[in-house]
C-alpha cells in the first residue's frame, strides 16, 4: 500500500471531523454542568452569608450590652432623665428580641 495524497487528505479529513465531532461533545457537557457549577457557588455564598449575618449580630449584641453597661453607670452617677429612658428602651429591646428567638 501507496501513502499517496489522497490517503493523506482522507487522514487529514478524518482527524479534522473527529475533533469538530469531540468539541462539539466538550461544550454540549459544559453547557449541561454550568448549572451545577452555578448551584454550587449559590450554595457556598449563602453560607458565607448567613455566617457573615450571625457574626455582626453577635457583635451588635456585644456592643449594645456594653452601651447598657456605659448607662447604667452613667444612671449610677445621677444622670436621669434621657439614660433613664433609653435604659429602658434597650432592655425592653433585649427582652423582646429574647422572647421572640424562644417561638
Amino acid at each position: 500500500m501507496y501513502i499517496d495524497i489522497e490517503t493523506i487528505l482522507k487522514l487529514a479529513s478524518l482527524i479534522g471531523a473527529i475533533g469538530v465531532i469531540s468539541g462539539l461533545l466538550v461544550a454540549i457537557y459544559k453547557f449541561y454542568q454550568k448549572p451545577h457549577e452555578t448551584e454550587k457557588k449559590l450554595k457556598k455564598l449563602q453560607e458565607q452569608h448567613e455566617d457573615d449575618i450571625r457574626k455582626i449580630n453577635e457583635e451588635q449584641c456585644l456592643i449594645t450590652y456594653g452601651l447598657l453597661a456605659c448607662l447604667k453607670g452613667l444612671q449610677e452617677k445621677g444622670c436621669n432623665g434621657p439614660v433613664t429612658e433609653a435604659i429602658n428602651r434597650i432592655q425592653k429591646h433585649l427582652n423582646k428580641q429574647a422572647h421572640d428567638m424562644e417561638e
